[in-house]
């Protein structure tokens, strides 16, 4: 049996399969986001190994026979480390936006996206641990290693500081197509080479399970563990997204839009993430908007109902209203690369309802979903075939909107996990068995989602309200 575990923002959740992929035993164990300060998002690193032992523990199942673990987690997180190995502060996560300054000031400098590919967002490592240096000195003369999330969950496992290439790919140190830390960026943020993790390719051995934790696990000690990914490159590998041409579209607590790519090809103009894959010899595109399912969970909960509830009896897809929603809850990453920037509706008669706000949510992500897509059309980025996941993607009317906007029919794996953690599974099982790429098969499709052309247009319309309606509210914070 392979074992996947996958540390997303809101919980963690454990994977079992067998050598044919059919799953023996799933398990969840909740997470809680701190935000003490607007634009502030921070977890604690000891509530991941908890989290984890749980999760592993609620399997339920006989694990003698794992045979290798494989990690995913979300990216960027600063996890800071002293030389006892103690976390030396709450980990500050992906969609925590306090080092927009640190991250402007980075980014006006050229070597950072010349060497890295990318933007430096007010999400990614660099900047957030330039925000510790310039505001918790103390804290920062105690580093003695900077960890992503799913690597401070290795070392709680392993003992080892070991990240992979896709994860590493967005702390703005990376040296994307060399597949390496850049020393001269590092240098620049006050760090060196040895406080970094070592790095292996997500389907390499990067450790092996210690025995102390096997015992709190009921796993077999010294089974290995491999590189894993980041939560978008495994979700990739979980669904089969590892040629050119294949892409999926993922609506989490963020929005993704992810598309593979055989080289390196960097579009920091564009907003987009060019990282690597967790696969060795070969990239990504991704768009990343930081609010996708989190904005519906929000509306709910002003309405003091979930989410389902609110998305259920919206019927056949509409005409996008008058009503304008812009979903940047904590800012936004592609296009706009602004942490500032918040939400609103616009346009609010006295015949807007409950169904009409549901539906203004829905489309004003779909909406930022569609800025992803141009902006890879737009670098030479082909898309073929596109697959759903995500909690959001149990929702039709969701995805016939996005389907609609893009003008591409959108794929739904039939029945089972096919996410990030089978991803991070699938990983494992290549460390332990020396497997490749041949095993991440795109799963089975129960049904598609096909575009209604005949609002096409009117959903093209509304996009250019839409971006019209951003560049009149930047003007006005």
């Amino acid at each position: 049996m392979f074992l996947g575990l996958d540390l997303g923002t809101s919980g963690l959740k454990a994977l079992l399969v067998d050598g044919d992929e059919n799953i023996i035993a799933e398990a969840n164990a909740p997470l809680q986001v701190s935000r003490p300060h607007d634009g502030w998002s921070e977890q604690t690193a000891s509530d991941w190994f908890t989290a984890c032992e749980a999760a592993v523990r609620g399997l339920g199942v006989d694990l003698r026979a794992v045979q290798s673990i494989g990690l995913s987690g979300h990216m960027h997180g600063a996890t800071l480390i002293d030389a006892d190995g103690a976390v030396l502060r709450p980990c500050m996560l992906w969609n925590d936006t306090r080092a927009a300054v640190e991250a402007a000031e980075m980014d006006a400098n050229p070597i950072w996206r010349k060497v890295t590919g990318n933007i430096v967002f007010p999400g990614f490592t660099a900047p957030k641990v330039e925000w510790v240096r310039r505001h918790e000195p103390d804290t920062f003369a105690k580093i003695d290693r900077v960890l992503l999330p799913k690597d401070a969950l290795r070392f709680w496992l392993t003992g080892d500081f070991v990240s992979e290439m896709s994860d590493a790919a967005g702390t703005s140190w990376l040296d994307t197509g060399a597949r390496d830390w850049s020393d001269e960026l590092l240098a620049l943020s006050g760090l060196s080479r040895t406080q970094m993790p070592r790095l292996v390719e997500g389907s390499e051995v990067s450790g092996t399970l210690s025995g102390q934790i096997a015992a709190k696990l009921g796993l077999p000690a010294g089974i290995p563990i491999a590189g894993g990914g980041g939560d978008n490159a495994a979700s990739a590998v979980g669904m089969g997204v590892v040629k050119p041409g294949q892409a999926f579209v993922s609506l989490g607590t963020s929005g993704v839009l992810f598309a593979a790519t055989p080289s390196y090809a960097a579009a920091p103009e564009s907003a987009l993430h060019s990282f690597c894959h967790a696969l060795p010899n070969l990239w990504h595109q991704m768009g990343v908007i930081l609010s996708a399912t989190d904005a519906l969970n929000w509306l709910a909960g002003v309405l003091n109902e979930d989410a389902q509830s609110l998305t259920a009896n919206l019927g056949q897809l509409q005409v996008p209203g008058r009503t304008i929603f812009m979903p940047y809850l904590g800012g936004e990453r592609t296009p706009h690369n602004d942490a500032q920037i918040r939400a609103g509706f616009l346009h609010l008669g006295h015949a807007t309802d409950r169904a009409a706000m549901v539906r203004a949510v829905l489309e004003g992500v779909t909406h930022a979903l569609r800025d992803s897509f141009d902006a890879m059309v737009q670098t030479g980025t082909k898309i073929d075939s596109l697959i759903a996941v995500g909690g959001g993607s149990k929702s039709d009317y969701w995805l016939k909107a996005i389907a609609t906007s893009l003008n591409m029919p959108i794929k739904l794996p039939a029945a089972g996990d096919f996410g990030a953690a089978l991803g991070a599974a699938r990983l494992g099982r290549m460390a332990a068995t020396g497997a490749g790429a041949e095993i991440a098969v795109p799963p089975p499709v129960s049904r598609v989602i096909e575009p209604d052309t005949q609002q096409t247009a009117a959903f093209a319309d509304a996009h250019a309200r839409y971006s019209e309606t951003y560049r009149a509210i930047k003007s006005l914070r």
